[in-house]
């Protein structure tokens, strides 16, 4: 597997400075000379045109040549390179992804609503590029497969053992787990997974007033529990 190796690019504004040359070198030719000559002139500064490009802060440019990969252009300024090079620009800085609310069943089985919160950054730019069609949309799907499979993996709540992480009680245990679960599964396409929490839980319209009377119900025994507890104890 290939990876990510930088690519140094002429300078810009010298380039630019030689196909001025030229071209004024053309209109003094044939203007002067009147030779048709020099219209060769005007096509090689239409030539070099397109091997000009700007890198923006945190940005990038991955270089093709005929379909070979060359390198990668991540320092920020005005270059050229030959014009033959395709250029694709892949953003380096940071994206803010709110998944969509996803109707799944629990490890218990109960419906639940669930999203994820994630902030990403393409790190191997190789990888982004060549690795997978389309980087932003792998990123939609696996975060969508990867809040899937966390919430088959926990509770959503336990009324009988509170010690049970769940995905409501235990949200630093169940966070982590989340980030790792997607840095696992974007690495394949050179993405950063900066930070990864969900972003809305709550039980499906179909069971929450049912969960909720539970819930109250499991509330009121415990406080009647510590209540009889305490009058034990003072006997």
């Amino acid at each position: 597997m290939k990876n990510e190796k930088p690519f140094k690019p002429g300078s810009g504004f010298g380039m630019l400075a030689i196909a001025f040359l030229i071209f004024f070198g053309a209109i003094a030719g044939l203007v002067l000379m009147r030779s048709p000559y020099f219209g060769i002139l005007f096509l090689v500064f239409f030539f070099m045109l397109p091997g000009f490009f700007v890198v923006q802060p945190n940005q990038s440019r991955v270089l093709i040549f005929f379909g070979e990969y060359r390198g990668t252009v991540k320092k920020n300024g005005f270059f050229w390179v030959n014009p033959f090079y395709a250029k694709k620009k892949i953003s380096l800085r940071a994206h803010n992804f709110d998944s969509e609310r996803v109707k799944v069943n629990d490890k218990l089985g109960n419906p639940i609503l669930i999203s994820v919160i994630l902030v990403w950054q393409v790190e191997e730019t190789y990888k982004a590029a060549f690795e997978v069609n389309d980087y932003t949309h792998f990123v939609r799907v696996q975060s969508d497969a990867a809040v899937r499979k966390l919430a088959n993996t926990y509770a959503y709540d336990n009324f009988e053992d509170d010690s049970e992480i769940t995905l409501r009680s235990g949200m630093e245990e169940v966070n982590h787990d989340l980030e790792t679960e997607l840095a696992e599964r974007l690495a394949i396409a050179g993405i950063k997974v900066i930070e990864a929490r969900i972003g809305y839980l709550a039980y499906a319209e179909e069971i929450a007033s049912a969960m909720l009377q539970r819930q109250q119900a499991t509330a009121i025994v415990a406080a009647r529990y510590k209540i009889v507890e305490g009058a034990v104890g003072m006997v």
